[in-house]
């Protein structure tokens, strides 16, 4: 896919599924009238004005579904401050079920790094994961998910 609106459409066309994990976002924000061909720049001419339009919140889509919505939906929060109260907001704003939150400030050296410290945000509360390699995060994700699918089903 190329634009927000084109990932939207492959992720509903993607469904039903059990377990939807949104780990990146599309930017937020979107050309509203893309032009056909190159925009010359002229001599002494001002750069030229671009309306952006908002782009489709997929994660909300999904998690908001009445219909074939997976059953667990996890975003990710990447923040600079206040990491976990903006999780909390987060979680609630877009009713995803999850949130997997992290410090992404420049201090943190995530961005570009291979290890992380994450924070599990449910409605039961937090769970803070000591730091460990991206992909031991993903892993014990897909375990978290994989048991929280099996209580689900038990209880049916």
């Amino acid at each position: 896919v190329e634009t927000a609106n084109e990932m939207l459409a492959a992720v509903e066309a993607a469904l039903p599924a059990d377990v939807a994990v949104f780990a990146a976002a599309v930017a937020d924000w979107r050309v509203a009238a893309p032009g056909r061909g190159k925009i010359k720049k002229a001599p002494n001419a001002a750069p030229p004005q671009l309306e952006l339009v908002e782009n489709p919140d997929i994660l909300r889509t999904i998690a908001k579904r009445t219909s074939r919505r997976p059953t667990l939906v996890v975003g990710f929060a990447a923040e600079t401050s206040a990491v976990i109260e903006n999780a909390q907001g987060k979680r609630k704003s877009k009713s995803v079920d999850w949130i997997v939150a992290n410090d992404v400030s420049e201090e943190t050296g995530v961005f570009g790094g291979e290890r992380n410290r994450v924070h599990l945000v449910t409605p039961q509360g937090v769970e803070s994961w000591p730091e460990m390699s991206k992909a031991e995060v993903a892993d014990a994700l897909l375990a978290r998910a994989a048991g929280f699918l099996t209580e689900a089903r038990e209880q049916v």
